[in-house]
């Protein structure tokens, strides 16, 4: 028997309907063994010895394997082709070894799971890339040695701040500072000046180019007083069309996708996550049970490359001459190279396994999901071979007659399509400040004249730069050389899942933890957090995988230093680190306004940290309680109205002469409420979604301070019910069980046969304990 092992159980029935006897195929439902989530799984002292067990949930598969092994004559261990996968075929063969029941070893790869490519790989199998395995190591033992070292340093400096990574904080980095950028921004005007022309039938928009023999740059025209005078000296007619500039421009297609360029335009295109974009195209990679007879419908997804096997190229050119004519085959097969940084991963491109299926034949067949991302696959890839398009593009210098102004305008027509009847590429927001001028001017000589029929100038203010996109960001990082392709949609996940970083309407925003963070590790851990140096490691680990370096050497380098300045800081005390932190970020936190109190008119507001978050207290508390929560929860909740922003807080009502103290309104890090008195315990309520802070009554205030409010019996118990405002509202309470009650003035005004009612109404619709 020959024991095939893949990664995942989807894969399970195609390949032993392709392989038959004597062939198992068994899945090890990803990694087995991993590094305990402990202090000591990798020990810097003992040559850096790192101690694997057995994953919990794939304890049972694992045992599976074990006993098919020892009936196996050959193990053939076929897991993914790129490091994880090699990874994993090493853990399983060190995992046997250690229990004795390891059989003749073998180790394949495909780039798709058709039966021709696994046939294939049969014919070729190999040993296992030990270089790929140190490669592997080495970023686990680093990845592990940061997280375990700092992140210790991160709980204690700054409680509430949970992790810090090795790549994840130079993403979080380049994402608080582009924000920075961002709030530091201050617009510039300019001017520009338009003219509309007419000759004839034939009329247009053309911008004012010079004068006076100046060419006009971006801010020649900085006030409207300067547009106004350029008007001035612009206005005449007619005007001559000096010169008529005309060419042929030719647009080639994109390469077909890599993982990183597939995560871009599917955020672009689609509005899907990385992780959205990796868990379709895993399932596209793996097949899907009754279409074309599960056989994988797109290769391997993980990769750096942009190249096609020959047939793929092939079997493109003639789907391209089916489907769209002969003329749309480029005359030249495309070759697209691009050196990858990590020779392990340079495999084939991301393409559909047949071009002869085309996405329309899908639909309804497989998940939306899927489907869109096998369309975006497959017309990307289709359109690498095709023909480019073309383009007649006319440009026209219009002249004063005097010769003191010139005005240009340039259009441009289609005339073959070409790659475009297929895909179309994305672009980010950074990469759209020149938008293609795509009009039609019309056909007019050299000599013509045209009638100025009016100027219009038109103000302009410069923009901050964008937010990041996850689709910007991902292309950010591979320029810069940070993490690695297959790593990005992990990234990205572990920022949002740290409260780090929000994604709210196709941007990445930092939130106020995620700056906190990441101005402590600029401050403190400035190198480790650089980009350069982030990405000299990774070439160091690149390096590791083709051999060139030691792995071991790449973590003695990199640790001994580490760790003496994750030791110096640790000294540092934690109301220094908020100094320095506060300082850094002080544009940001008192929007370059005073500092002062603005409830005791004494004391100043400094950076704080709790377990919900960075918020700004008052250096003179106990004394004065004032917070405020730096943290807004929902980037869609409202902002404060008028009348809310405009309240001089503490807001005094008056006094209550049940409880003899003073209320006033206040804002803390969860909105308004309600204080009575000064004291260290003071009574508090919360205003959240019962009363407005800027119209609350002295009145309702007073009937708010008798909660929570003895209603008395139920009529039908005879036990007692109480009223009282919790965190989803009002609420009765009564015989162990929480009733909630919309309306707080059923409680204030003791409406209890409204309230009982209510009650029973609740409790019919419960379903009943079988």
């Amino acid at each position: 028997m020959k024991l095939v092992l893949v990664e995942s159980p989807a894969k399970i029935k195609s390949l032993s309907r392709y392989l038959g006897a004597p062939y198992t195929v068994m899945a090890t439902y990803g990694h087995v063994r991993d590094l305990p989530s402990k202090t000591g799984s990798v020990d810097p002292e003992k040559d850096f010895h790192m101690t694997f067990e057995r994953i919990d949930k794939n304890k049972k598969h694992l045992l599976e394997i074990e006993r098919a092994a020892a009936k196996a004559d050959k193990l053939i261990l076929a897991t993914d082709p790129d490091r994880e996968g090699e990874a994993i075929s090493w853990h399983v063969v060190e995992h046997l070894k250690s229990k004795k029941k390891l059989p003749a070893l073998e180790r394949i790869t495909f780039n798709s799971i058709t039966k021709k490519a696994v046939l294939d790989a049969l014919k070729t199998p190999r040993k296992i890339d030990a270089n790929l395995v140190d490669a592997y190591l080495a970023r686990l033992s680093l990845d592990y040695l940061v997280g375990f070292t700092l992140s210790p340093v991160l709980w204690r400096k700054l409680p509430g701040c949970r992790s810090a990574g090795r790549v994840q904080s130079v993403a979080l980095r380049l994402l608080c500072e582009r924000e920075s950028a961002i709030e530091a921004f201050k617009p510039q005007e300019y001017w520009t000046i338009k003219g509309a022309f007419k000759t004839g039938k034939h009329t247009f928009d053309s911008t004012l180019y010079s004068l006076d023999g100046k060419k006009l740059e971006k801010f020649s025209l900085p006030s409207e007083k300067d547009a106004k005078a350029a008007q001035k000296k612009a206005d005449a007619t007619p005007y001559t069309l000096a010169k008529v500039e005309k060419k042929r421009v030719s647009r080639h297609p994109a390469a077909p996708f890599m993982t990183s360029t597939l995560q871009q335009e599917a955020s672009r295109k689609l509005g899907f996550s990385a992780v959205q974009t990796m868990r379709a195209a895993q399932k596209l990679y793996e097949g899907v049970e009754g279409v074309l007879d599960g056989s994988g419908l797109i290769t391997y997804m993980r990769t750096d490359s942009t190249t096609m096997a020959d047939e793929a190229i092939q079997g493109a050119r003639k789907a391209i001459q089916t489907l769209y004519g002969k003329d749309h085959v480029a005359d030249k097969v495309r070759v697209y190279s691009r050196k990858a940084r990590n020779a392990q991963e340079a495999h084939e491109a991301i393409r559909p396994t047949s071009f002869e299926t085309t996405p329309k034949e899908l639909l309804g067949k497989i998940d939306s999901d899927l489907q869109k991302v096998y369309e975006l696959v497959w017309r990307r890839a289709i359109a690498s071979q095709m023909a480019s398009a073309l383009f007649d593009q006319v440009t026209f210098t219009l002249e004063h007659p005097q010769k003191q102004a010139t005005f240009r305008v340039s259009g441009r027509t289609c005339v073959f399509k070409g790659f475009l009847e297929a895909y179309l590429e994305g672009k980010d927001a950074e990469d759209k400040d020149e938008q293609e001028d795509s009009n039609a001017l019309p056909a007019l000589e050299e000599g013509t004249k045209l009638d100025l029929k009016k100027l219009t100038p038109h103000q302009h203010f410069t923009e901050p730069p964008p937010r990041y996109s996850e689709a910007s960001l991902i292309k950010k990082m591979e320029e810069a050389g940070i993490g690695r392709p297959s790593t990005y949609a992990r990234i990205l996940q572990v920022l949002k899942e740290r409260s780090y970083v929000l994604l709210h309407k196709k941007q990445l925003i930092p939130k106020e933890k995620g700056r906190v963070v990441s101005s402590f590790l600029v401050h403190f851990f400035n190198r480790y957090v650089e980009e350069s140096f982030t990405a000299t490691l990774e070439e160091s680990l690149d390096a590791i995988s083709r051999g060139d370096t030691a792995w071991k050497k790449v973590l003695q380098d990199f640790w001994k230093p580490f760790k003496e300045e994750t030791d110096r800081v640790f000294e540092v005390k934690t109301v220094d680190v908020l100094k320095a932190v506060e300082e850094d970020l002080k544009a940001h936190l008192f929007k370059n306004e005073t500092n002062t109190c603005p409830t005791c008119k004494k004391g100043e507001l400094h950076l704080r940290i709790g377990k919900f978050g960075p918020f700004l207290g008052c250096n003179r508390y106990p004394d004065c309680n004032h917070m405020l929560s730096l943290e807004k929860a929902d980037p869609d909740q409202k902002d404060d109205s008028p009348e809310e922003a405009s309240l001089q807080l503490p807001k005094v009502l008056g006094d209550d002469p049940n409880l003899g103290e003073t209320i006033s309104v206040r804002r803390g890090p969860y909105g308004f409420y309600l204080q009575w008195g000064e004291g260290k315990k003071p009574k508090r309520i919360s205003l959240s979604k019962l009363f407005s802070p800027a119209t609350i009554t002295l009145k309702e205030a007073i009937k708010l301070g008798r909660l929570p409010i003895k209603l008395g019996a139920h009529p039908e118990t005879g036990e007692e019910m109480i009223g009282n405002i919790g965190r989803f509202g009002p609420y009765v309470h009564h015989m162990g069980k929480f009733t909630s009650i919309k309306d707080i003035n059923l409680l204030l005004e003791e409406k209890i046969h409204d309230i009982v009612e209510i009650m029973q109404q609740k409790k019919q619709r419960r379903p009943k304990k079988k």
